[in-house]
C-alpha cells in the first residue's frame, strides 16, 4: 500500500480509480491496526456507506502463527466509498475476506487489499463480489504475495462483478506475487449481466421479473458471507441491508 502521509495521484497505481480530487478531502487516512496473538481467533464485519461524503478506511492485519481472522465487507454507496486491508500471515495463519459492493447512481466504491504470506503453511481466501447500476462503478484492487520461505502458502481471490446498466463500471485487478515453492495460489475474476436463461427460467415457473432478478442478485452476493464467522445477529442484518439496496439499484434501472 502507499505511505499514507503522501497524498497520492491518480497515477498511482492503488488509487488510479478515486475521482479527480477527492484524495485531499479524505486524507491523511488513520491506519487502524488488528493484531491476532498466536492460536487465536477474531472477526470483523466493516458496514460502509459513504453517502454524499467521501469516505476511506484502512485496515492493518497481523496474524501471529495459527492465528484465524474472518472479514466480511459490505460497501453500500457513496461519492466515494474505499475499504482498504493490509495483512500479514504468519505460520499456519488463516484468512478469510468476504466483500459485497452495491453501487448505483454515480457512486465510486472501492475494495482494496494486499496480502502478504510471511510465513510458510497460511491460507487466505478472498470472494469479493459487486453490482454496479446507473453510472457507477465498483472497484477490486488486489495483490497475494508469497515471501521468499513462505513454502506451502494457499492463497485464493474469486472476484465476480454484475452490471445491471450499459453505463455502469466494474474494475477488477486481481494479482499474484510469488517467490517461493511448492505454493497453491489462484484468481478468478469475471464481470457480466445476469443471466438471461436463468431469468427465463424462473419466469417460466411464475416468478415476476423484478422478484426473478432480486433472486438471482440475492444469490449472486451471498457467495461472499459464506462460511465466514458472523454471528446471527450480524448475519441478518447484513443480509436485510444489502436486500434493502438491491432493491434500490433495481427499482432505480426500470
Amino acid at each position: 500500500m502507499n505511505d499514507l502521509a503522501t497524498i497520492p495521484t491518480s497515477k498511482t497505481e492503488d488509487w488510479h480509480y478515486a475521482p479527480k480530487g477527492v484524495l485531499a478531502e479524505i486524507w491523511p487516512i488513520e491506519v487502524e491496526e488488528i493484531h491476532v496473538a498466536a492460536g487465536a481467533s477474531d472477526a470483523l464485519t466493516i458496514i460502509q456507506d459513504g453517502g454524499a461524503e467521501p469516505i476511506a478506511r484502512q485496515i492493518l492485519l497481523v496474524l501471529e502463527a495459527h492465528a484465524t481472522f474472518d472479514l466480511t465487507i459490505l460497501n453500500l454507496g457513496g461519492t466515494y466509498s474505499r475499504i482498504a486491508v493490509e495483512a500479514r500471515l504468519g505460520k499456519g495463519a488463516r484468512l478469510s475476506i468476504g466483500g459485497v459492493q452495491l453501487a448505483g447512481g454515480d457512486d465510486r466504491l472501492e475494495i482494496a487489499t494486499e496480502v502478504t504470506h510471511a510465513e510458510p503453511d497460511a491460507t487466505s481466501r478472498q470472494t469479493i463480489r459487486s453490482v454496479a447500476a446507473g453510472q457507477s462503478s465498483a472497484t477490486y484492487l488486489g495483490k497475494v504475495r508469497v515471501e521468499r520461505g513462505a513454502d506451502g502458502s494457499d492463497g485464493e481471490q474469486s472476484v465476480r462483478a454484475m452490471l445491471l446498466s450499459a453505463t455502469a463500471t466494474a474494475n477488477a485487478r486481481p494479482e499474484l506475487e510469488i517467490y517461493a515453492d511448492d505454493v497453491k495460489c489462484a484468481h478468478g475474476c469475471a464481470v457480466g449481466e445476469l443471466d438471461a436463461m436463468g431469468l427465463f427460467y424462473l419466469a417460466s415457473h411464475g416468478i415476476p421479473p423484478e422478484q426473478a432478478k432480486a433472486l438471482m442478485l440475492q444469490a449472486f452476493i451471498a457467495e461472499a458471507f459464506e462460511g465466514f464467522g458472523v454471528d446471527a445477529d450480524d448475519a441478518d442484518n447484513l443480509h436485510a441491508l444489502a436486500q434493502a439496496r438491491l432493491k434500490q439499484l433495481l427499482g432505480a434501472g426500470k
